[in-house]
């Protein structure tokens, strides 16, 4: 994995540890659970001048698509496709909310394809400054 692979690879980890801590330890969380936690840590001075479409697939019982519009300081959140995504990001709906509770390994989930990181990088090393 190449030097920038590995920082976006940490600000995810960091990004979905963030929004972890807020929300309850149970087993049953979701991803629904972890964007709905997002909401909460969203920083606007961070996200200052940044305009990135963001997008999850996430495959599994509680999957789908969910998406983040950011536009110079705001932010739209919803489920669904966004058209033209920047980001997009692929895994199972498990595998995902484990990255998110620092459960699985955000390492060894990117390492073996379980998290899928496609689009812009830059963009991507984004998100975890402004969703901490």
């Amino acid at each position: 994995m190449s030097f920038a692979g590995k920082r976006i690879f940490l600000i995810l980890v960091f990004m979905c540890a963030g929004a972890a801590v807020c929300l309850p330890e149970r087993v049953e969380s979701t991803p629904q659970d972890v964007f709905d936690d997002m909401r909460g840590s969203f920083q606007p001075t961070k996200a200052k001048g940044v305009h990135a479409r963001y997008q999850w697939d996430l495959s599994g019982p509680n999957g789908g698509q969910w998406w983040i519009e950011v536009n110079d300081g705001t932010y739209k959140m919803g489920k669904g496709k966004i058209p033209d995504p920047n980001v997009t990001f692929i895994a199972t709906d498990k595998d995902w909310v484990a990255i998110c509770h620092d459960q699985l390994s955000g390492t060894w989930a990117y390492l073996t394809g379980r998290l899928k990181v496609r689009g812009d990088q830059g963009i991507a090393r984004k998100l975890g400054e402004m969703f901490p």
